[in-house]
Protein backbone atom coordinates (compact mmCIF):
# COMPACT_ATOMS: atom_id res chain seq x y z
CA UNK A 1 0.00 0.00 0.00
CA UNK A 2 1.37 3.45 -0.82
CA UNK A 3 2.58 5.60 2.39
CA UNK A 4 0.29 8.03 3.38
CA UNK A 5 0.85 11.48 5.10
CA UNK A 6 -0.77 9.64 8.01
CA UNK A 7 1.84 7.09 8.26
CA UNK A 8 4.45 10.36 8.60
CA UNK A 9 2.31 11.75 11.65
CA UNK A 10 1.78 8.52 13.43
CA UNK A 11 5.90 7.79 12.71
CA UNK A 12 6.68 11.73 14.53
CA UNK A 13 3.83 11.58 16.78
CA UNK A 14 2.90 14.62 15.14
CA UNK A 15 -0.67 15.60 13.83
CA UNK A 16 -1.67 15.17 10.56
CA UNK A 17 -2.27 19.47 10.38
CA UNK A 18 1.23 19.62 11.49
CA UNK A 19 2.61 17.33 9.13
CA UNK A 20 0.87 18.82 5.98
CA UNK A 21 1.69 22.54 7.33
CA UNK A 22 5.16 21.33 7.25
CA UNK A 23 5.47 19.88 4.17
CA UNK A 24 3.74 23.06 2.11
CA UNK A 25 6.54 25.06 3.64
CA UNK A 26 4.17 27.55 6.69
CA UNK A 27 6.11 29.98 8.69
CA UNK A 28 3.98 28.65 11.96
CA UNK A 29 6.00 25.56 11.95
CA UNK A 30 9.58 25.65 13.32
CA UNK A 31 12.40 25.11 11.13
CA UNK A 32 13.44 21.94 13.12
CA UNK A 33 9.96 20.06 12.68
CA UNK A 34 9.78 21.00 9.18
CA UNK A 35 13.06 19.19 8.43
CA UNK A 36 11.76 16.46 10.59
CA UNK A 37 8.63 16.03 8.56
CA UNK A 38 10.83 16.09 5.36
CA UNK A 39 13.10 13.71 6.29
CA UNK A 40 10.70 10.95 7.28
CA UNK A 41 8.74 11.42 4.35
CA UNK A 42 11.71 11.28 2.16
CA UNK A 43 12.70 8.30 4.05
CA UNK A 44 9.42 6.40 3.83
CA UNK A 45 8.84 7.67 0.53
CA UNK A 46 6.01 9.79 0.93
CA UNK A 47 5.56 12.37 -1.42
CA UNK A 48 2.45 14.95 -1.60
CA UNK A 49 -0.70 14.90 -3.82
CA UNK A 50 0.75 18.12 -5.81
CA UNK A 51 -2.59 19.04 -6.99
CA UNK A 52 -4.15 18.68 -3.72
CA UNK A 53 -1.84 20.71 -2.18
CA UNK A 54 -2.36 23.44 -4.78
CA UNK A 55 -5.79 23.56 -4.76
CA UNK A 56 -5.60 23.84 -0.64
CA UNK A 57 -3.36 26.52 -0.73
CA UNK A 58 -4.74 28.11 -3.49
CA UNK A 59 -1.33 28.58 -5.56
CA UNK A 60 0.41 26.86 -8.33
CA UNK A 61 3.97 27.52 -6.85
CA UNK A 62 4.87 28.40 -10.47
CA UNK A 63 5.47 31.47 -12.27
CA UNK A 64 5.38 32.20 -16.05
CA UNK A 65 7.38 33.74 -18.88
CA UNK A 66 5.90 33.84 -22.33
CA UNK A 67 8.48 34.73 -24.79
CA UNK A 68 6.71 37.64 -27.08
CA UNK A 69 8.03 36.43 -30.94
CA UNK A 70 6.73 35.20 -33.98
CA UNK A 71 8.77 32.32 -34.70
CA UNK A 72 10.40 30.08 -31.19
CA UNK A 73 13.50 32.23 -30.49
CA UNK A 74 15.24 29.38 -27.92
CA UNK A 75 18.19 29.65 -29.48
CA UNK A 76 18.54 32.76 -29.43
CA UNK A 77 21.55 34.18 -27.30
CA UNK A 78 19.65 36.80 -25.18
CA UNK A 79 16.51 34.37 -24.63
CA UNK A 80 18.96 31.62 -23.98
CA UNK A 81 20.70 33.18 -21.03
CA UNK A 82 17.76 35.24 -20.01
CA UNK A 83 15.52 31.98 -19.47
CA UNK A 84 18.90 30.03 -18.06
CA UNK A 85 18.60 32.70 -15.07
CA UNK A 86 14.79 32.68 -14.85
CA UNK A 87 15.24 28.75 -14.39
CA UNK A 88 18.08 29.17 -12.27
CA UNK A 89 16.77 31.47 -9.63
CA UNK A 90 13.17 29.36 -9.73
CA UNK A 91 14.95 26.54 -9.03
CA UNK A 92 16.70 27.91 -6.53
CA UNK A 93 13.36 29.07 -4.53
CA UNK A 94 11.81 25.63 -5.71
CA UNK A 95 9.06 26.91 -7.85
CA UNK A 96 8.07 25.68 -11.20
CA UNK A 97 9.31 27.92 -14.05
CA UNK A 98 6.06 27.59 -17.09
CA UNK A 99 7.62 28.56 -20.41
CA UNK A 100 5.41 29.52 -23.83
CA UNK A 101 6.04 31.66 -26.82
CA UNK A 102 3.53 33.48 -28.95
CA UNK A 103 3.48 36.19 -31.62
CA UNK A 104 3.30 39.94 -29.76
CA UNK A 105 -0.64 40.88 -29.86
CA UNK A 106 -1.69 37.76 -31.54
CA UNK A 107 -4.98 36.06 -30.37
CA UNK A 108 -2.59 33.28 -29.23
CA UNK A 109 -0.77 35.90 -27.13
CA UNK A 110 -3.83 37.02 -25.50
CA UNK A 111 -5.54 33.71 -25.15
CA UNK A 112 -2.53 32.14 -23.05
CA UNK A 113 -2.54 35.39 -20.97
CA UNK A 114 -5.80 34.70 -20.16
CA UNK A 115 -5.34 30.99 -19.68
CA UNK A 116 -2.47 31.36 -17.26
CA UNK A 117 -4.38 34.08 -15.25
CA UNK A 118 -8.03 32.73 -14.90
CA UNK A 119 -6.86 29.29 -14.77
CA UNK A 120 -4.12 29.65 -12.01
CA UNK A 121 -1.68 27.87 -13.97
CA UNK A 122 0.39 30.06 -12.39
CA UNK A 123 0.98 32.36 -9.42
CA UNK A 124 2.87 35.50 -11.52
CA UNK A 125 4.65 36.48 -14.83
CA UNK A 126 7.41 37.98 -16.18
CA UNK A 127 7.10 40.79 -18.77
CA UNK A 128 9.85 41.45 -21.75
CA UNK A 129 9.75 43.61 -24.78
CA UNK A 130 7.85 46.61 -23.33
CA UNK A 131 5.49 47.60 -26.16
CA UNK A 132 4.72 51.45 -26.23
CA UNK A 133 0.68 50.34 -25.80
CA UNK A 134 1.04 47.08 -24.05
CA UNK A 135 -2.20 44.92 -23.84
CA UNK A 136 -0.32 42.98 -21.27
CA UNK A 137 -0.18 45.31 -18.96
CA UNK A 138 -3.40 46.64 -19.34
CA UNK A 139 -5.26 43.32 -18.70
CA UNK A 140 -2.91 42.08 -15.95
CA UNK A 141 -3.84 44.97 -14.03
CA UNK A 142 -7.50 44.75 -14.77
CA UNK A 143 -6.90 41.49 -13.51
CA UNK A 144 -5.02 41.97 -10.11
CA UNK A 145 -2.20 40.06 -11.30
CA UNK A 146 1.44 40.03 -10.10
CA UNK A 147 4.20 40.71 -12.34
CA UNK A 148 7.24 42.19 -12.82
CA UNK A 149 8.56 43.39 -16.37
CA UNK A 150 12.32 43.80 -17.95
CA UNK A 151 11.87 47.79 -18.64
CA UNK A 152 9.09 49.81 -17.09
CA UNK A 153 5.96 49.84 -17.91
CA UNK A 154 4.42 53.22 -19.64
CA UNK A 155 1.24 53.34 -17.59
CA UNK A 156 1.18 55.42 -14.41
CA UNK A 157 1.62 53.10 -11.23
CA UNK A 158 3.55 51.73 -8.83
CA UNK A 159 5.12 48.67 -11.05
CA UNK A 160 7.87 46.43 -10.08
CA UNK A 161 10.49 46.15 -12.65
CA UNK A 162 14.42 46.99 -13.69
CA UNK A 163 14.82 49.90 -15.90
CA UNK A 164 17.80 49.30 -18.37
CA UNK A 165 19.44 53.15 -19.39
CA UNK A 166 18.86 52.54 -22.72
CA UNK A 167 18.40 55.97 -24.12
CA UNK A 168 22.02 57.28 -22.72
CA UNK A 169 23.76 53.97 -23.65
CA UNK A 170 23.25 54.76 -26.93
CA UNK A 171 24.21 57.94 -27.11
CA UNK A 172 27.53 56.96 -25.45
CA UNK A 173 28.07 54.37 -28.15
CA UNK A 174 27.79 57.07 -30.72
CA UNK A 175 30.51 58.92 -28.93
CA UNK A 176 32.88 56.51 -28.87
CA UNK A 177 32.27 55.41 -32.77
CA UNK A 178 33.30 59.37 -33.06
CA UNK A 179 36.19 58.75 -31.19
CA UNK A 180 37.62 55.88 -33.57
CA UNK A 181 37.24 58.01 -36.47
CA UNK A 182 33.50 56.93 -37.53
CA UNK A 183 31.97 59.71 -39.69
CA UNK A 184 29.02 58.12 -41.14
CA UNK A 185 26.53 56.13 -38.54
CA UNK A 186 23.88 53.94 -39.41
CA UNK A 187 20.78 52.52 -36.95
CA UNK A 188 19.36 49.79 -37.68
CA UNK A 189 16.71 49.12 -35.41
CA UNK A 190 13.69 46.71 -34.21
CA UNK A 191 9.71 47.05 -34.27
CA UNK A 192 8.55 50.14 -33.92
CA UNK A 193 5.63 48.98 -31.16
CA UNK A 194 8.81 48.38 -28.77
CA UNK A 195 9.97 50.66 -26.19
CA UNK A 196 13.50 49.73 -26.29
CA UNK A 197 13.51 50.76 -30.14
CA UNK A 198 12.24 54.39 -29.30
CA UNK A 199 14.44 55.00 -26.38
CA UNK A 200 17.67 53.80 -28.36
CA UNK A 201 16.97 55.38 -31.64
CA UNK A 202 16.04 58.32 -29.19
CA UNK A 203 19.45 57.70 -27.98
CA UNK A 204 20.88 57.42 -31.69
CA UNK A 205 19.91 60.72 -32.69
CA UNK A 206 21.02 62.37 -29.43
CA UNK A 207 24.18 60.83 -29.91
CA UNK A 208 24.45 62.31 -33.54
CA UNK A 209 23.12 65.99 -32.24
CA UNK A 210 26.34 66.04 -29.69
CA UNK A 211 29.16 64.52 -31.81
CA UNK A 212 27.87 66.97 -34.56
CA UNK A 213 26.24 64.68 -37.41
CA UNK A 214 23.69 65.05 -39.64
CA UNK A 215 20.85 62.79 -39.03
CA UNK A 216 20.19 60.57 -42.45
CA UNK A 217 17.24 58.72 -42.57
CA UNK A 218 18.39 56.90 -45.52
CA UNK A 219 21.18 55.22 -42.88
CA UNK A 220 18.33 53.94 -40.68
CA UNK A 221 16.14 50.75 -41.25
CA UNK A 222 13.97 49.15 -38.53
CA UNK A 223 14.40 45.34 -38.63
CA UNK A 224 13.11 42.33 -36.74
CA UNK A 225 16.04 41.61 -34.01
CA UNK A 226 17.19 38.94 -35.47
CA UNK A 227 20.17 38.48 -37.46
CA UNK A 228 18.85 37.36 -41.05
CA UNK A 229 17.26 40.99 -41.10
CA UNK A 230 19.85 42.13 -39.57
CA UNK A 231 22.09 40.98 -42.32
CA UNK A 232 19.29 42.34 -45.02
CA UNK A 233 19.06 45.72 -44.26
CA UNK A 234 23.00 46.12 -43.96
CA UNK A 235 23.25 44.98 -47.21
CA UNK A 236 20.76 47.55 -48.58
CA UNK A 237 22.48 50.16 -46.69
CA UNK A 238 25.75 49.18 -47.85
CA UNK A 239 24.72 49.58 -51.67
CA UNK A 240 23.75 53.54 -51.18
CA UNK A 241 25.51 55.85 -53.08
CA UNK A 242 27.08 57.37 -49.50
CA UNK A 243 26.94 54.03 -47.69
CA UNK A 244 27.86 54.34 -43.71
CA UNK A 245 31.49 53.67 -42.00
CA UNK A 246 29.75 52.16 -38.89
CA UNK A 247 26.65 50.71 -38.02
CA UNK A 248 24.73 50.75 -34.49
CA UNK A 249 22.59 47.74 -33.80
CA UNK A 250 19.54 47.86 -31.10
CA UNK A 251 20.61 44.28 -30.64
CA UNK A 252 23.96 41.48 -30.67
CA UNK A 253 21.78 39.42 -32.55
CA UNK A 254 21.32 42.26 -35.58
CA UNK A 255 24.86 43.09 -35.53
CA UNK A 256 25.92 39.47 -35.95
CA UNK A 257 24.49 39.79 -39.35
CA UNK A 258 25.21 43.05 -39.69
CA UNK A 259 29.09 42.11 -39.70
CA UNK A 260 28.30 39.18 -42.31
CA UNK A 261 27.16 41.93 -44.86
CA UNK A 262 29.80 43.71 -44.31
CA UNK A 263 31.97 40.93 -44.73
CA UNK A 264 30.27 39.77 -47.93
CA UNK A 265 30.45 42.97 -49.51
CA UNK A 266 34.40 42.59 -49.18
CA UNK A 267 34.71 45.72 -46.65
CA UNK A 268 37.22 44.63 -43.56
CA UNK A 269 34.58 45.16 -40.07
CA UNK A 270 36.27 47.26 -37.53
CA UNK A 271 38.97 49.02 -39.70
CA UNK A 272 36.98 49.92 -42.81
CA UNK A 273 33.15 49.71 -41.33
CA UNK A 274 32.09 49.41 -37.33
CA UNK A 275 29.75 47.55 -35.88
CA UNK A 276 28.26 48.07 -32.30
CA UNK A 277 25.23 45.59 -30.40
CA UNK A 278 23.59 46.02 -27.58
CA UNK A 279 22.83 43.53 -24.71
CA UNK A 280 26.31 41.78 -24.03
CA UNK A 281 25.44 38.11 -25.04
CA UNK A 282 28.45 36.08 -24.33
CA UNK A 283 29.01 34.90 -28.03
CA UNK A 284 29.58 38.67 -28.77
CA UNK A 285 33.04 38.12 -27.44
CA UNK A 286 33.49 35.33 -29.82
CA UNK A 287 32.48 36.33 -32.77
CA UNK A 288 34.75 37.38 -35.81
CA UNK A 289 36.39 40.41 -35.44
CA UNK A 290 34.69 39.78 -31.23
CA UNK A 291 31.57 42.31 -31.07
CA UNK A 292 31.93 46.08 -29.49
CA UNK A 293 28.56 45.82 -27.74
CA UNK A 294 26.56 47.69 -24.47
CA UNK A 295 26.91 44.89 -21.91
CA UNK A 296 23.68 44.64 -19.82
CA UNK A 297 24.22 41.35 -17.50
CA UNK A 298 21.18 39.48 -18.85
CA UNK A 299 20.93 36.26 -16.53
CA UNK A 300 21.91 38.57 -13.36
CA UNK A 301 18.96 40.36 -14.61
CA UNK A 302 16.61 37.22 -15.26
CA UNK A 303 17.37 35.94 -11.72
CA UNK A 304 16.87 39.36 -10.15
CA UNK A 305 13.53 39.51 -11.62
CA UNK A 306 12.62 36.23 -10.46
CA UNK A 307 13.50 37.39 -6.66
CA UNK A 308 11.72 40.57 -6.98
CA UNK A 309 8.17 38.75 -8.07
CA UNK A 310 8.75 35.89 -5.21
CA UNK A 311 8.98 38.85 -2.93
CA UNK A 312 5.69 40.52 -4.43
CA UNK A 313 4.26 36.85 -3.84
CA UNK A 314 4.95 36.97 -0.21
CA UNK A 315 2.79 39.38 1.62
CA UNK A 316 5.00 39.90 4.62
CA UNK A 317 7.87 40.31 2.74
CA UNK A 318 8.85 44.02 1.61
CA UNK A 319 9.74 43.78 -2.42
CA UNK A 320 12.27 46.13 -4.13
CA UNK A 321 10.43 48.00 -6.75
CA UNK A 322 12.50 49.41 -9.12
CA UNK A 323 15.94 49.12 -10.08
CA UNK A 324 18.06 50.88 -12.65
CA UNK A 325 20.89 49.46 -14.55
CA UNK A 326 23.81 51.24 -16.67
CA UNK A 327 24.80 48.90 -19.55
CA UNK A 328 28.88 48.77 -19.60
CA UNK A 329 30.52 49.88 -22.67
CA UNK A 330 32.80 46.76 -23.75
CA UNK A 331 34.57 47.71 -26.64
CA UNK A 332 36.11 45.14 -29.17
CA UNK A 333 37.47 45.17 -32.25
CA UNK A 334 34.65 45.18 -34.37
CA UNK A 335 34.81 49.25 -33.30
CA UNK A 336 38.49 49.90 -33.77
CA UNK A 337 38.66 52.33 -35.63
CA UNK A 338 39.89 54.52 -38.78
CA UNK A 339 42.14 56.32 -37.63
CA UNK A 340 45.33 55.31 -35.16
CA UNK A 341 45.72 51.78 -34.48
CA UNK A 342 43.51 50.34 -32.45
CA UNK A 343 43.07 47.48 -34.83
CA UNK A 344 46.28 46.05 -33.95
CA UNK A 345 46.87 46.55 -30.57
CA UNK A 346 43.85 48.87 -28.91
CA UNK A 347 40.75 46.98 -27.04
CA UNK A 348 39.08 43.98 -28.24
CA UNK A 349 42.15 42.21 -29.75
CA UNK A 350 41.30 39.36 -27.17
CA UNK A 351 37.66 37.81 -26.79
CA UNK A 352 35.59 39.26 -24.11
CA UNK A 353 32.86 37.07 -22.63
Amino acid sequence: MPITIRDVAKRLNLSITTVSRALDGYDDVSEETRQRVRQAAQEMGYFPNQAARHLRRQRSDAIGYILPATQPRFADPFFSEFIAGLGDEAAQHQVDLVISTAPPDSDQEKWLYQTWVQGQKVDGVILHRIRLVDWRIDYLIQAGFPFVSLEKPLPEGDFTYIEVDNRNSVAAMVQHLRERGYQRIAYIGGPETLKIQAERFAGYQAGLEKAGFAYDPKLVAAGDMTSPEGYRQALQILHLPQPPDAFICVNDETAFGVMHAVDEAGLAVGPEVGVAGFDGVQTAGYSQPPLTTLDQPVYDIARHLVGMLLAELNPESQPEHQFVIVPKLLERQSTCGRVGDHCRHGAGTEPQP
